[in-house]
C-alpha cells in the first residue's frame, strides 16, 4: 500500500531545506511508520532531487515522523528554476512511498 493510505503530511521549507512531516491517521499505525518510513528510504525516494542528507525525528506522542531533507529545493525556493519546488508539492511524492 502507499503511505497516503495510512497517513497525511504537513510541510515547510526554508532556504534549500524541505521539512516534511508524516502523521498517521490512526495512532495504531505509528509503529508501522517507524518501521517502514526510514531516513534511508526517504533519501532514496528523493535522491533524484535532493543533494544533501535526510534526518528523521520521531514524534510518538502525536504519531508522526518529521523529515528534514537538505538540498531538496534546487538552491532555495526563490532561486530554483523548477516549477513549484516548495515542500507542499514534495509531500505528494512522500505519500507515494510504498509501505
Amino acid at each position: 500500500m502507499r503511505l497516503r493510505e495510512i497517513a497525511h503530511s504537513r510541510t515547510g521549507d526554508k532556504g534549500d531545506i524541505s521539512n516534511i512531516s508524516v502523521i498517521a491517521f490512526n495512532p495504531a499505525d505509528y509503529l508501522l511508520l517507524v518501521e517502514r518510513v526510514t531516513a534511508a528510504r526517504v533519501a532514496a525516494l528523493f535522491a533524484p532531487i535532493a543533494t544533501g542528507p535526510v534526518a528523521r525525528y520521531e514524534l510518538p506522542h502525536i504519531g508522526a515522523l518529521n523529515f528534514v531533507i537538505h538540498g531538496a529545493l534546487g538552491g532555495g525556493v526563490t532561486r530554483a528554476l523548477t516549477l513549484d519546488a516548495h515542500g507542499k508539492s514534495l509531500s505528494s511524492l512522500m505519500l507515494e512511498l510504498e509501505v
